[in-house]
């Protein structure tokens, strides 16, 4: 499985950027799939994943201004982020697992494929 995160870039605070992550075979569809971020001198951070069933999570700090989403057709995963704040500083990874995830909030430890990640700056 490999995993190509793309479109970070540099936006104001109170903007919106969204990201993608390109995956190989049919990933998107059947796995878990995952945002994770990490802002500089911190550990990994979970954003959002997404199951095969489309069930749906998010960490606290992004409900209701981040969006997770996927285009099976494309094998793509997406984050669409919105009302950005400089705390969303950080590298975004994607990530894959082809099992379930049971805890509310995954680990970085659940999660067996990576991506190399994509760099949002959010200026204040």
């Amino acid at each position: 499985v490999q995993l190509q995160a793309s479109g970070g870039g540099l936006v104001q605070a109170g903007g919106h950027l969204r990201i993608s992550c390109a995956a190989s075979r049919r990933t998107v569809r059947s796995y878990t799939m995952a945002w994770f971020r990490q802002a500089p001198g911190r550990d990994h951070e979970f954003v959002s994943s997404v199951d095969w069933s489309g069930s749906i999570r998010y960490a606290d700090s992004v409900k209701g201004r981040f969006a997770v989403s996927r285009d099976n057709a494309k094998n793509t995963l997406y984050l669409q982020m919105n009302s950005l704040e400089s705390d969303d500083t950080a590298v975004y990874y994607c990530a894959a697992q082809f099992t379930g995830i049971r805890r509310s909030e995954p680990k970085r430890s659940d999660f067996t494929y990576w991506g190399q990640g994509t760099l949002v700056t959010v200026s204040s």
